[in-house]
């Protein structure tokens, strides 16, 4: 597996629960087209690991889902984001907040003039 696809298999939750909560109810199609546009397809999630997320998410109630018939035959199935998803939402955004500054604090540390602590 590589990097990009382990940093991948971890944000899926995190991308999900933001695209529901900043633009509104949206199928799982649409949640995966949305995050291949905007990262211009550098991040893609098959429907084979997005459905298991959006499913889990539903098993602990941070989303719901309902049916929509769009036309005269199709139904999509819509996902919804609750409460206690915007609560996750909130602890994974802060998170990812602190191990990207964590990272970032490595990469810009200066071995060469900077001293570590002894531990």
């Amino acid at each position: 597996m590589t990097s990009r696809n382990t940093f991948k298999k971890g944000s899926c939750e995190l991308l999900v629960l933001h695209i529901l909560n900043n633009k509104g109810d949206c199928y799982g199609y649409e949640i995966g087209q949305i995050i291949r546009d905007i990262t211009n397809e550098y991040l893609s999630f098959p429907e084979g690991s997005m459905y298991p997320v959006l499913y889990k998410l539903i098993d602990k109630g941070h989303i719901t889902d309902y049916k929509k018939q769009v036309g005269k035959r199709l139904t999509r199935v819509y996902y919804h984001i609750e409460p206690s998803g915007q609560n996750r939402l909130e602890e994974l955004t802060q998170e990812y907040l602190k191990t990207t500054q964590s990272i970032q604090n490595i990469l810009n540390f200066d071995f060469k003039t900077q001293q570590l602590e002894d531990a």
